[in-house]
C-alpha cells in the first residue's frame, strides 16, 4: 500500500492560513501553513487514485507562476552583487593582533573591559508605548521622546555602574530578527504564524519571499542619539545575517546561502553607516550560527563556510580602529571553534557559564585564540544574583587559559528577560568582580 505524507512534522509550521487575513493576498497565495499542507498532502492522494481536483492543481500552478515572475520576488541589483560575492574572501586586511592595538589606542579601555551583550529589561510600560505607536495611537515624536528618555536612563544607568563599553538597551526593538526584517524589503509578517521554538516558548518567524536588500539606515539614528548621551564608546547593536536567516521562514527557490548573501550586503550597508556616524564599536550578533549547522556531518563543512562568510561580509570594509564585535548563544562550541576564529570578528561574547565553563576547555587543549574575548561571567537566565566573588572565582578560571589582555567581563546574554532589581545588583557585583582582579593583577607586575 503506497501512502503520501509530509516529509517531517508539522511541529514547526505555523497552523493555518485563515488566521492571517492582513497578510498580502500575492504573498498569501504563494505560502501553505500546516492546514494547508494537509490539503496538499489529501489532493496527492486522491490524484493518485484517479481523483484529480483540477480546480486545485490550476490553482498552485498559478500561483508557483505568479511568484516565479513576480517583480517583488526578484531584485536584479540584489542578485548581480550577491553573485559577485562568491569569488572573493571578504576578510579585514589588517591581522585582528594589529587591529586591536590600533582599537585600543583609540577607546582607551582598561583590562578586563565591563559590557553587557545588547539589551536592557523592557518594561511594562516601555511595551505599551510600542504598542501604542504601533496601533497609532500616539505620535512618532511622542514615541521618539518616551524612547529617548529610556535610553538616557539605560545610558545613566551604565555610567553609574561604571561599565566601560555601554549599549543603549534596545527599547525600540521587539524581537532581534523581526526588527530588521521589518526595514528590509523582501520580509513579510504575520499576525498568528506562531511555532515552538522550544518547551513552551514559542516564536513568530519572519517570512523572507524575495530578495533582501535595505532600503534605508535602521539603527544609526538610535545609535548616534545614545552616544551623543556619553563620551564612553557605545555599542551599534546590529542582528547578523546568520541569525536572520536562521530564525525566520525561508525561500525555497534559491539555495540558503544565496540568500543569506543578500541579508550580509544590507547589513554591510547599515554597519558602513554607522561607522560613518562616529560609532566605534559595532555588534552584529550570529546568536544562531551553530544551530543552522544541518543534521549531516557532512554538510557541516560546507554550511560553516558561507555562513562564516556571510559574517565577514558585514564587516570587511571598516576601518581598523572600528571595532567588530559579536555574540553567540547555546554554550557548545567546542567542535566549531576553528570557524568561531575563522570570522575574524575583534572581540566576541559567549554565553558560558551555564556549561560548567565547557567552553574553557578548548582552550586548555591548545587552542589558540588571539581576539578579544568575553565567555558570560553569569547567567541572566536566572534570577538569581551572582556574588562578586562568585564572579571573580569564574575571572580567575578563564584567566587561567586566557590572556589578560584579550579577556572581556560580561553577562552571558542580553538582559531584555530580566528585571531592574536583578539587573542592577547583579551588574554591580560583575564590575566589582573586574576591578578586584584588575587590582590583584597591577600589584602582581
Amino acid at each position: 500500500m503506497l501512502v503520501v505524507s509530509t516529509s517531517c512534522s508539522l511541529l514547526h509550521t505555523a497552523v493555518d492560513l485563515a488566521n492571517e487575513p492582513k497578510l498580502d493576498k500575492e504573498i498569501k497565495s504563494w505560502l501553505a501553513f500546516a492546514a494547508q499542507k494537509v490539503l496538499e498532502v489529501n489532493a496527492l492522494a486522491k490524484a493518485l487514485t484517479g481523483q484529480k481536483d483540477e480546480a486545485f492543481f490550476s490553482a498552485n500552478a498559478q500561483a508557483q507562476a505568479s511568484r516565479k515572475s513576480s517583480p517583488r520576488v526578484t531584485n536584479e541589483a540584489v542578485q548581480k552583487a550577491a553573485a559577485a560575492l562568491k569569488g572573493s574572501d571578504h576578510r579585514r586586511a589588517t591581522n585582528v593582533s594589529a587591529r586591536l592595538d590600533a582599537q585600543q589606542k583609540k577607546l582607551n579601555l582598561p583590562i578586563l573591559p565591563t559590557t553587557t551583550i545588547g539589551s536592557f529589561p523592557q518594561t511594562i510600560e516601555l511595551r505599551r508605548v510600542r504598542r501604542e505607536y504601533k496601533a497609532n495611537k500616539i505620535s512618532e515624536e511622542e514615541y521618539i521622546k518616551s524612547i529617548k528618555e529610556e535610553i538616557s536612563k539605560v545610558v545613566k544607568l551604565q555610567e553609574e555602574l561604571d561599565i566601560d563599553v555601554l549599549v543603549h538597551g534596545e527599547p525600540e526593538r521587539n524581537d532581534m530578527v523581526e526588527y530588521f526584517g521589518e526595514q528590509l524589503s523582501g520580509f513579510a509578517f504575520t499576525a498568528n504564524g506562531w511555532v515552538q521554538s522550544y518547551g513552551s516558548r514559542c516564536v513568530k518567524p519572519p517570512i523572507i519571499y524575495g530578495d533582501v536588500s535595505r532600503p534605508k539606515p535602521m539603527t544609526v539614528f538610535w545609535s548616534t542619539a545614545a552616544q551623543s548621551m556619553t563620551k564612553r564608546p557605545m555599542k551599534g547593536m546590529l542582528t547578523g545575517p546568520v541569525t536572520i536567516l536562521n530564525w525566520s521562514f525561508v525561500r525555497n527557490d534559491q539555495p540558503r546561502f544565496e540568500t543569506c548573501y543578500q541579508i550580509a550586503l544590507a547589513i554591510k550597508n547599515e554597519v558602513e553607516d554607522l561607522e560613518k556616524a562616529g560609532i566605534t564599536v559595532i555588534q552584529i550578533d550570529e546568536a544562531a550560527l551553530r544551530e543552522g549547522l544541518p543534521l549531516r556531518k557532512a554538510e557541516h563543512a560546507f554550511y560553516l563556510d558561507w555562513a562564516v562568510h556571510s559574517f565577514r561580509i558585514t564587516n570587511c570594509g571598516v576601518q581598523d580602529t572600528t571595532q567588530i564585535h559579536t555574540h553567540m548563544c547555546y554554550s557548545n562550541f567546542n567542535d566549531i571553534i576553528h570557524s568561531i576564529i575563522n570570522m575574524d570578528a575583534d572581540v566576541i561574547t559567549i554565553e558560558n557559564s551555564r556549561s560548567d565553563e565547557k567552553l574553557l576547555s578548548v582552550f586548555r587543549e591548545g587552542v589558540k585564540y588571539g581576539a578579544g574575548i568575553g565567555p558570560g561571567v553569569y547567567d541572566i537566565h536566572s534570577p538569581r544574583i551572582p556574588s562578586t566573588e562568585e564572579i571573580a572565582d569564574r575571572i580567575n578560571k578563564m584567566l587561567a587559559v586566557l590572556e589578560t589582555n584579550i579577556l572581556w567581563v560580561n553577562p552571558d546574554c542580553g538582559l531584555k528577560t530580566r528585571k531592574y532589581t536583578e539587573v542592577k545588583p547583579a551588574l554591580e557585583n560583575m564590575v566589582a568582580a573586574a576591578k578586584l582582579l584588575r587590582t590583584k593583577l597591577a600589584s602582581a607586575k
